[in-house]
């Protein structure tokens, strides 16, 4: 078990400086001025998997997205954990986006400070999102590479054969900056956030095999009125889709869902891919179990700066329910990238959001390289993991019986100890690290879910499809919610934790290659997959 890594944005830095930036500073740079690294923001190992081929040409132009450290990041913690407990006197009482900004973002004058900074070098400031927690800016390698007293490299990957540039060291900034600045996405594009959307080919009762809208919602006791209506659901994507792929899925299965509305960050995903099948996959299964729901698609450049800026585009679109397909293995990002998005989920949970994210389709070694190990953003402890599945429903459609798929990610986090929600299932092979999956849903692509993309009826499976079979879930506990006047479902894990069990279809058998489904909550299939009928009645008691 490798040892727990220290989310430490930077190392030893002067106490926090919050008066303004004088104007001498913002006209002349201080050279000489001591500098602090950020230590955890830049790739490790390079030299082992990659070449390098050269540096970035001075004139290239790199967009940057600049993560602020939260003020009073453990009160903020204490906040979420008390609106999001329903034994609380606080439970549902989130914050606004402008609240969040003056009790937890940095004050405007800090923000200014920074912007001045990045604008003293050279560099264009596009954007300070709302929560004071992030700064978009862009500008040529030259005033990059300036700005953050680094350089940076042209790269060959040895194994895949893909090109990319990444930072030589460790950015570095005026102890005064540093100090308020917890991540600099931008400063390279090696990681490529894959989508977990495997295709299965054994037959069942979809049009090329793959399970219905009426099976997914029998097997899971969706019921009676229960429709997401009045309900937003977003989702991230790195790709694009063709809306005429859905309108043939929502015909054929007479869903009379309305069509998803898109938003573009950061110029939006580009031509569409190979990840379109990902796209129409997360779209069709939220109108198979949601119909009524209003679907937001949030499309962005698949980058570390893109990730960052599309996910608190969602945030700051106050949509309550996100289903996430793309991800990476913990080990595969940097420790400071990790910290930037964790504060952005941060944010979403004291303002009533909440996040499921797919495991992964490599079992129990994300990584893939022969250990174990996990899939992030699912092992964020503000995040509920979903894990994958085999549904089996019978004639009539209801649940029959359910095991562990093999490809399901789950087990052990290195980036986070263990959540305190989490602490009534400790087990001694979490060495008191944040466990996963928490929940789980169908995902083996044999049979996978019946979709319609790219022009043609396919069964796909994976984790990308149990995300948003519990993202829909969580739409249809909102709808209740509303019409019972309570508030909406929010950041999850604590109260489904609460729930011991209670509305699960408990799995277990099994397993995931290093874990197996067992009694109770496992690293195969966390709590196991929802009775929609009974556990929505329990989240709403």
């Amino acid at each position: 078990m490798t040892s727990r890594r220290k989310l430490i944005a930077l190392a030893a830095v002067p106490a926090l400086l919050v008066a303004a930036v004088p104007a001498a500073y913002a006209a002349a740079p201080q050279p000489h001025a001591a500098r602090a690294a950020l230590t955890g923001d830049v790739v490790n190992g390079l030299a082992a998997h990659a070449v390098r081929t050269g540096t970035v040409a001075q004139d290239h132009r790199i967009s940057v997205a600049v993560s602020l450290t939260p003020r009073a990041d453990k009160a903020l913690d204490a906040f979420i954990a008390k609106v999001s407990d329903p034994r609380s006197s606080g439970y549902g009482h989130y914050l606004t986006k402008a609240q969040f900004a003056a009790r937890f973002g940095r004050t405007d004058a800090e923000v200014k400070q920074v912007e001045d900074y990045l604008r003293a070098h050279g560099l264009t400031v596009t954007a300070v999102h709302p929560g004071n927690l992030l700064i978009d800016a862009n500008g040529t390698a030259a005033q990059v590479q300036k700005a953050f007293g680094t350089r940076l490299s042209t790269w060959k990957d040895t194994r895949s054969g893909h090109t990319f540039y990444a930072n030589d060291s460790a950015p570095t900034l005026p102890g005064s900056i540093a100090s308020l600045v917890s991540d600099v996405a931008g400063l390279n594009n090696r990681l490529q956030l894959h989508h977990q959307a495997p295709s299965g080919v054994t037959p069942h009762n979809g049009p090329a095999g793959g399970y219905t809208p009426a099976q997914l919602k029998g097997g899971y006791n969706v019921k009676g009125t229960a429709n997401g209506s009045g309900q937003k659901i977003a989702l991230l994507e790195f790709d694009g889709f063709q809306q005429s792929n859905i309108s043939a899925y929502d015909s054929h299965y007479g869903l009379g869902s309305s069509a998803p509305s898109v938003r573009q960050v950061d110029g939006g995903s580009g031509a569409l891919g190979d990840g379109q099948v990902e796209v129409e996959l997360d779209i069709e299964v939220l109108h198979a179990i949601a119909p009524k729901a209003n679907v937001t698609v949030f499309e962005g450049p698949n980058s570390d700066s893109g990730e960052l800026d599309t996910y608190q585009a969602i945030v700051d679109s106050g949509i309550p329910t996100t289903s996430i397909s793309w991800g990476a293995a913990e080990t595969q990002r940097t420790s400071t990238n990790i910290t930037a998005v964790d504060n952005i989920f941060k944010q979403g949970a004291a303002e009533g959001l909440g996040f499921y994210a797919a495991s992964g389709d490599n079992g129990s070694d994300d990584a893939g390289d022969g250990g174990t190990s996990v899939d992030y953003p699912a092992s964020d402890p503000y995040v509920t993991g979903v894990g994958g599945t085999r549904l089996t429903v019978s004639s009539s459609n209801a649940w029959k019986s359910e095991v562990a798929w093999s490809g399901g990610g789950g087990g052990v986090s290195t980036a986070f100890p263990i959540p305190s929600w989490q602490k009534s299932v400790q087990l001694s092979a979490g060495g008191g690290h944040r466990q996963v999956p928490d929940v789980s849903a169908h995902a083996d692509p044999s049979p996978g879910v019946s979709i319609y993309s790219q022009g043609s009826w396919s069964s796909v499976g994976g984790t990308s499809a149990a995300a948003p079979e519990w993202a829909a879930f969580a739409a249809l506990v909102n709808q209740q919610a509303a019409a019972s006047g309570k508030p909406n479902l929010g950041f999850a894990n604590p109260k489904l934790y609460a729930a011991n069990g209670t509305g699960f279809h408990d799995i277990t058998t099994g397993s995931n290659g290093a874990y197996s489904a067992t009694k109770g909550w496992d690293f195969a299939t966390g709590w196991g997959s929802y009775n929609a009928a009974t556990l929505a009645a329990r989240l709403l008691g």
